[in-house]
């Protein structure tokens, strides 16, 4: 029905009070009156939305209705076997002097005395993927090593070197952060130190190893490649290079204490349960998006 419509009575038949002259004004008044009031709600709630958005997409970059971001898994790496002392005692020529045993194509072999040979990353499958990410082949060696080790120890955990490498890139750019490098025994050379954490600005942790991981024997500094404070590599300090010591400036030890450290934190096969294992290594949101984004990136350059 039309505000100038002629009829004077209601869908259920009772009559209309008669108009009046000048009624037609007051019509109009009222359709003016809904028609402002519905634009002013209209601007109202479009202005929510925008600005909701605008809040979501600056704490989000990937938009407001992106996934929370979470880590790719990717593949085992593909290892070749390792003669064990064994075989080298009863038949091998470099047991006695002769042709020497053939080259880790890793790095690291991750047997020493009293030990059990471990598998070693394929060496080319490391050079095609060092060149496609950019990771120095020495580090990537290391991630591997401990993705392959964990995969073993911790099957349901679901921790990848994709990961472990992104923290390491994070961190340290791969033992090579300022004037540091990394060498092929996987020394970083001279040590990483972090800041001391004195509360300015960072957590207070006042000393716990009496300065011998950090040189500090007032205030706790994250050491080494993977940046561990010192209570933490006391706890969770692994040993991946054979050498009977467990040093969070070589990169094999770091690499393999951050893999177990991560899996302590449940597995991490789903983005909630990734995201909960990264946020145990740094209490920080926007670190875990960060370690995402360049563990896709990594993925990504292999898949």
């Amino acid at each position: 029905m039309s505000w100038d419509d002629d009829f004077d009575a209601d869908d259920a038949g009772e009559r209309r009070p008669a108009r009046t002259p000048g009624g037609w004004r007051k019509a109009i008044g009222r359709v003016a009156m809904y028609v402002g009031a519905t634009v002013g709600v209209v601007a109202l709630v479009a202005g929510v939305v925008v600005a909701v958005n605008l809040i979501g997409t600056a704490r989000n970059p990937g938009g407001f209705a992106a996934p929370a971001a979470y880590g790719s898994y990717v593949a085992l790496p593909p290892t070749t076997a390792q003669p064990d002392e064994l075989d080298r005692a009863e038949g091998d020529p470099s047991a006695d002097g002769g042709t020497a045993a053939p080259e880790d194509p890793a790095g690291v072999s991750g047997s020493g005395p009293g030990r059990l040979p471990m598998p070693v990353v394929d060496g080319e499958w490391l050079e095609a993927v060092a060149d496609a990410t950019g990771i120095p082949v020495r580090a990537l060696a290391a991630y591997t090593l401990a993705h392959v080790a964990v995969a073993q120890e911790e099957p349901e955990c679901g921790v990848d070197w994709a990961t472990i490498a992104a923290i390491g890139s994070i961190e340290s750019d791969h033992g090579r952060h300022g004037d540091s490098s990394l060498g092929e025994s996987g020394d970083v050379r001279p040590p990483i130190i972090g800041r001391a954490l004195d509360g300015d600005g960072v957590a207070t942790i006042h000393d716990t190893d009496d300065g011998v991981l950090d040189g500090d024997t007032t205030w706790d500094r994250a050491v080494g490649p993977m940046q561990f404070i010192p209570s933490t590599w006391d706890r969770w300090a692994s040993d991946a290079n054979g050498d009977d010591v467990a040093d969070p400036h070589q990169i094999d030890d770091a690499a393999l204490t951050t893999a177990r450290y991560l899996c302590a934190a449940g597995p991490m096969t789903s983005p909630e349960g990734w995201r909960t294992a990264v946020y145990s290594y740094n209490h920080d949101n926007d670190y875990v998006d960060k370690v995402a984004r360049v563990a896709q990136e990594y993925a990504d350059a292999v898949g």
